[in-house]
Parts: structure tokens; C-alpha cells; sequence
């Protein structure tokens, strides 16, 4: 990508869940696009690929491994990025758990209670942490990565569809919240069908072959990323073939 065409050039982004699959791929992209990405996830050693690929590739990153489970590790997180940086102009919550598939009936509690905590409490974390530097943005921007089963419940995901309801509502009502009072806009990206370790998880009789790569995804957001889009905002990321599904709440 040349100098002209780097839409995010100057700007900061946090992307966590940076370590691999649609995290690391848009940590890539926006790195690609000008960002400088601030790249999050539990292992510090998965980080690094992310950051080297950036790094060859002429963009710049800065690892920051956190456990997104742990709120006081969160809060450290925001405190010494505030310390380097003024604003925060990108936020892309995408690091998700998913718990197993199971009749409602049969869920496990320590599992439900695992899958709440990284996937709507740390988000709760994420937004409380950073709110002040987002809102010293001339055009912030946070993007959350969610499941058609959270809008849509489907026997066995019920665990994982719970989180997800719950991560689009304290999402959706950030983004109203704040857009009278700020430049912060919201947007809930469901990326459909991608070739994850958690779609391989979810499905493991699956063709990876036969769904798109999580670049189609991070190409998408950056695109995204870029628009003037109403908050809040959903969009629903298909394979290539389809068309895209875009909605504003």
C-alpha cells in the first residue's frame, strides 16, 4: 500500500484477541492502512508473529499481552497506554471464548461463568478503560466482533449466544450513549463463517477450505474503518459471493 493510500496514518488502534485468526489478520490490515496497532492477547510469544509480520511488511505495532479475564490487568493496560498515547482512535474488541456446545440444561456454570467474564465483562472493562481516550479522538471508532447466535439463539450454543446478546447490548448502548456528547461511533460486525480455530472448534468435520479467511473479514473492517457510518451500526461480513448485510440499530 503506498504513502497516498494509508487512511489511518498517525492514528492508534487497540485490537485484542491480536494473536491469531480475525484479530491478528486485522491487526495486519490496519498496520497496512497507517495504523499504529496496539496488539493484545493472553501470550505474549503468539503476539510477536503478529508484530514481525507487521514489521516486514513496513507498519508498526506494540505488544501489550494482558489477560482481558483479569479487570485489574485491563485497567493496568489502559493506564500505561494513556501514559505513551493521548487518544486512542481505533478499538476493535474481538478476542472471544467459546464455551461448549451443550443443551441448556447441561451447561456448565464454570464454563458459562468463563465465557461472561472475557466475553461481556471484559468488555464492560475494555470500554470503562479507555472511554476517555477514545473520547479525545477526533474519529473514534470501535468495532466489536459478534455471532449471528447472538441475535438469533440456536439449540446447543445457548452458552455462547447468551455472551453474545449480552456484548451487543452493553455495545449498542455504549454507541447511543455516547453520540450526542462525542465522536465516537459504534459498530457490531458479525463476520459470518471464517476459517478460525474456533470455527474448527465449533465444527470439526468442516472443509476449512470451504469458508473464506479471516482476511476477508479484516479487509472488510478496515473498509469499514473508513466510512462515516452511523452509530450504532451492524454489518455482517458474507462469503465473498454474498452480499453484505449492513443495518443501522
Amino acid at each position: 500500500m503506498s504513502e497516498a493510500a494509508k487512511p489511518f496514518d498517525g492514528q492508534i488502534a487497540l485490537v485484542t484477541g491480536a494473536s491469531r485468526g480475525i484479530g491478528a489478520a486485522t491487526a495486519k490490515a490496519l498496520a497496512a492502512a497507517g495504523a499504529h496497532v496496539i496488539l493484545t492477547a493472553r501470550a505474549g510469544k503468539d503476539l510477536e508473529a503478529t508484530e514481525q509480520a507487521i514489521y516486514e511488511t513496513g507498519g508498526s505495532a506494540t505488544i501489550a499481552p494482558v489477560d482481558l479475564a483479569d479487570p485489574e490487568g485491563i485497567a493496568r493496560l489502559a493506564a500505561a497506554i494513556a501514559r505513551r498515547w493521548d487518544a486512542l482512535d481505533i478499538m476493535v474488541i474481538n478476542a472471544a471464548l467459546l464455551p461448549t456446545l451443550t443443551p441448556v440444561w447441561q451447561i456448565d456454570q464454570r464454563d458459562l461463568s468463563r465465557a461472561m467474564t472475557l466475553n461481556v465483562l471484559a468488555t464492560q472493562a475494555l470500554i470503562a478503560g479507555f472511554d476517555g481516550m477514545l473520547k479525545k479522538s477526533k474519529d473514534a471508532r470501535v468495532i466489536g466482533v459478534t455471532s449471528s447466535v447472538g441475535a438469533s439463539p440456536r439449540a446447543y450454543w445457548g452458552a455462547y449466544g447468551a455472551t453474545k446478546a449480552a456484548f451487543e447490548n452493553l455495545l449498542d448502548s455504549y454507541a447511543q450513549e455516547v453520540r450526542a456528547i462525542s465522536q465516537i461511533r459504534v459498530a457490531i460486525l458479525d463476520p459470518g463463517a471464517t476459517r478460525t480455530a474456533m470455527r474448527a472448534k465449533a465444527y470439526p468435520g468442516e472443509d476449512p477450505a470451504s469458508v473464506k479467511p479471516p482476511e476477508v473479514v479484516a479487509e472488510r473492517m478496515v473498509h469499514l474503518l473508513g466510512e462515516q457510518f452511523a452509530s450504532p451500526h451492524r454489518i455482517r461480513v458474507n462469503q465473498p459471493h454474498e452480499p453484505q448485510i449492513l443495518t443501522n440499530s
